[in-house]
């Protein structure tokens, strides 16, 4: 099983950046691909970007194309995402997760991970 820390997060003004990492232990990470989601109070989790286990191939949700970046390092056994042009309505928790299914559609949903970072805030002020 495959233990995973993310950190990163922080209070910045809108138009701003922040970069989260996710460090994995326990694994290979090419062992599974990984993805970021985040959860706003009142909403959902949703899936914010993933990546492939070679990290020859990204996702991302609709509202952070172009000012989001997930990559990887499988030597290092860590993920990023490098956050650009934040906007109020990117203020949520951030969390890094493993899974161990088939690239694509089973990891578009939360049920599609196997293994959670402890998550990170990430709070956008306007």
């Amino acid at each position: 099983q495959v233990q995973l820390v993310d950190a990163g997060g922080g209070l910045v003004q809108a138009g701003g950046s922040l970069r989260l990492s996710c460090a994995a232990s326990g694994r290979s990470s090419s062992d599974y691909a990984m993805g970021w989601f985040r959860q706003a109070p009142g909403k959902e989790r949703e899936l914010v970007a993933a990546i492939s286990r070679s990290g020859g191939n990204t996702a991302y949700a609709d509202s952070v194309k172009g000012r989001f970046t997930i990559s990887r390092d499988n030597a290092k056994n860590t993920v990023t995402l490098q956050m650009n042009s934040l906007k109020p309505e990117d203020t949520a928790v951030y969390y890094c997760a493993a899974g161990y299914a088939s690239w694509l559609n089973p990891l578009l949903r939360d049920h599609g991970y196997d293994a959670w970072g402890q998550g990170t805030q990430v709070t956008v002020s306007s």
